[in-house]
């Protein structure tokens, strides 16, 4: 479906398999979405009963003819089962309708298509409650894919393990985009992460290279049989999506045989990767930094407050500016604006350094974004979710320092008067209704909260509170790079 939405100019919309149904709805009106293809099923999540519970009119509709109340310009369901289901084409019968369109006619539609078109909205949390659809090019999605894999020194001869998932840009640019501008093989090892496959994966395909998040490397470090998988045939990939444990970096290099593994940073919004480390880059600078500049972009590092771009080793918000700059946020202009600035240049809400060799390092956020094992999480989105629940009265969420997947979602919430709940309550509210990883693993039941003179809340000071309550400093004082 990438490939072939590519070469026919639609669309693709990058859906998260973990989203439940209000998730899924504001992605499908939002985007504007046409055709959705599905599994059947995955882990807890069942697709194809989803959209009927949303579009209910589906039981009733010819295939290819859906009409909606709730996505009026939703017309088409595919499955990739083979069972017959009211009002969707399976998998089979959808390809069969290729039958139908003439080579000339698909040559005629590549002829009016530009390399600037917007080919790939991929949905980020949202700050305000609502995801944002990050709106890529070709020209932003390709470019990236081969500067990555030219990093890595990609050739034909290279055979890459994509654990990651395809609805992020790590797996869809990274991994099949690299592959492809380098006619490298791709190898996928399992539906979901499991760290044995991956294991098995790199020794029975003699594997070169393996792309994750940290915390996919540490379940493979620690993967009970790791000692029997022989991985001789590693030589490099890539470890980003959060902050790499330093030691977890060392232990890569050398148990897993990866010398040459390097670090990749930079977001959504610039498809994705900014900065990454080389194969020649000391071990001081790999397992400290986040690398240089990417080829053919710009990056800066400025105050927050007056714009003005600060001295080597100060910190301020990372900027970058290229080619791989997104072409907005899909159906938003607000927010476009508030992210790119008229200069072109995307506020990353990143705090970093930089050094006299270019090397930069990500020091802090000046939003509150909790980052786990690789998935971005927004408080204010489960903020104005637990809004909902008749007994809350206010809430805040922040992440806490967590040992295997970098940081976890720690809710602390003050009930109305004359309420009582516990955390088992908290949780079963939250099951089924928002995606897993959004669901705190920490809660803390509260009178007040720090503030400000002037009333805000102070949520660093919850953190350091949170840290000595749950007996967390050990994973506080984890080093990343």
């Amino acid at each position: 479906m990438q490939l072939a939405s590519a070469k026919v100019g639609a669309i693709l919309v990058n859906i998260n398999p973990s989203y439940r149904l209000h998730e899924l709805e504001y992605a499908l009106q939002h985007s504007g979405c046409k055709l959705v293809v599905t599994a059947d099923r995955f882990k807890s999540s069942e697709y194809v009963k989803m959209i009927q519970d949303l579009a209910p009119e589906l039981s009733h509709s010819n295939p290819g003819k859906l009409h909606s109340e709730r996505f009026p310009e939703l017309r088409t369901i595919v499955h990739l089962s083979a069972e017959k289901i009211p009002g969707t084409w399976t998998w089979r019968e959808f390809i069969e309708l290729s039958n139908g369109v003439a080579a000339e006619e698909l040559a005629s539609r590549g002829k009016q298509l530009s390399f600037d078109d917007p080919i790939n909205i991929q949905y980020t949390s949202g700050t305000t409650g609502r995801p944002k659809g990050a709106t890529l090019s070709h020209h932003n999605i390709l470019n990236n894919a081969f500067f990555v894999a030219e990093t890595m020194r990609f050739s034909h001869r290279d055979r890459l393990i994509i654990p990651v998932p395809l609805y992020h840009c790590f797996g869809m640019v990274l991994g099949n985009l690299g592959c492809i501008t380098h006619g490298a093989t791709m190898i996928y090892p399992c539906e979901g992460f499991e760290a044995g496959a991956v294991l098995q994966a790199v020794q029975d395909e003699k594997a070169t290279a393996v792309l994750g998040v940290p915390t996919m490397f540490i379940a493979e470090l620690e993967h009970p049989e790791f000692d029997r998988f022989d991985l001789s045939s590693l030589r490099t990939g890539v470890m980003a999506g959060s902050p790499c444990p330093i030691e977890v970096m060392k232990r890569v290099q050398t148990a897993m045989h990866m010398s040459e593994v390097q670090i990749g940073y930079g977001m959504t919004e610039t498809s994705p990767v900014s900065t990454q480390t080389r194969p020649d880059t000391s071990l001081e600078k790999q397992v400290s930094t986040v690398g240089q500049i990417h080829p053919h972009l710009e990056i800066k590092i400025i105050d927050p407050v007056t714009g003005l771009t600060v001295p080597l080793g100060i910190p301020g918000e990372l900027c970058t500016r290229g080619y791989s700059v997104m072409l907005g946020y899909w159906n938003d202009e607000e927010k476009t604006r508030e992210a790119i600035d008229p200069a072109r240049w995307m506020h990353s809400g990143d705090l970093a350094t930089l050094d006299e060799s270019g090397y930069i390092k990500i020091v802090g956020r000046i939003k509150d974004m909790i980052i786990r094992g690789g998935e971005n999480i927004y408080p204010r989105e489960i903020e104005e979710f637990f809004f909902t629940h008749p007994k809350v009265q206010d809430v805040q969420v922040i992440g806490v320092p967590d040992e295997k997947y970098g940081e976890e979602v720690m809710a602390w919430i003050k009930l109305k008067e004359g309420e009582s709940a516990d955390a088992e309550e908290m949780i079963a509210f939250c099951k089924g209704k928002i995606t897993h990883f959004k669901i705190p693993k920490y809660f803390k039941f509260t009178a007040e909260f720090p503030l400000t003179v002037t009333g805000k809340v102070q949520k660093f000071k919850m953190r350091e509170t949170s840290i000595e309550e749950l007996g967390l400093r050990k994973a506080a004082m984890v080093e990343t790079a």
